[in-house]
């Protein structure tokens, strides 16, 4: 199972491991190989998370159970309709897969970042021009959503430079709090769910990414 990285490129074990089911946890591709010996063509196993307690296989369900050497995943808006997709980069049974998310469709928020413009005085950005490193806390419905700007995600794959917020039945986020990798805290509030918006270092209003437009850089 492909999982994101923090920015210790490590990751808590998710929860209690049976062994009597051969269950084990490892936080790098290698020490799986170099561990447990796995001949890396194990069949692909997809995890639907169920109110953020449980999971549930959907391997077989979903048709994501590939025996063809996955060596990197990434989950992306590729449709561009809201919902996360994933593409599977493969050794060999098809070089790369795309499976199309077809879950009833939610409202969601999207978020892209730009650090400042330099000032009148010639300085630098105060933070970098794509805001890596940023903690972003929405507030929806009296509830946080909590993601960090960090592209990197599993083994060779990388994911989008922009923030996804999935919102449920919430039509809009209370008030989005960015702590921006130069120590700023910016606060947006009362957003529109169901748009793909830029906040910029230090701007109190935002913009708002249309297909087929381009936004001044």
């Amino acid at each position: 199972m492909s999982h994101p990285f923090n920015r210790g490129a490590t990751i808590p074990q998710p929860g209690e491991i049976d062994e009597d089911l051969n269950e084990f946890w490892v936080d790098s591709p290698w020490k799986i190989q170099h561990s447990h010996n796995l001949s890396a063509f194990e069949r692909n196993r997809t995890f639907l998370n169920v109110e953020g307690e449980h999971f549930v296989e959907i391997s077989y369900l979903t048709g994501t159970d590939s025996d063809g050497d996955g060596r990197a995943v990434a989950a992306a808006d590729f449709r561009n309709n809201g919902q996360l997709d994933l593409v599977v980069r493969q050794v060999g049974g098809g070089a790369l897969l795309l499976y199309e998310n077809h879950f009833p469709k939610r409202h969601y928020l999207k978020v892209s970042l730009r650090g400042a413009q330099r000032d009148l005085m010639g300085n630098g950005r105060q933070s970098n021009r794509l805001g890596i490193g940023a903690r972003l806390i929405a507030e929806v419905q009296g509830r946080q959503i909590v993601r960090e700007l960090f592209p990197r995600n599993s083994f060779r794959s990388q994911m989008p430079s922009h923030l996804h917020f999935g919102l449920g039945d919430a039509d809009r986020v209370d008030s989005l709090r960015i702590l921006w990798p130069s120590g700023l805290e910016q606060v947006i509030t009362d957003l529109e769910a169901d748009q793909h918006v830029v906040i910029e270092e230090g701007r109190k209003t935002v913009e708002t990414v249309v297909a087929g437009e381009t936004l001044a850089p």
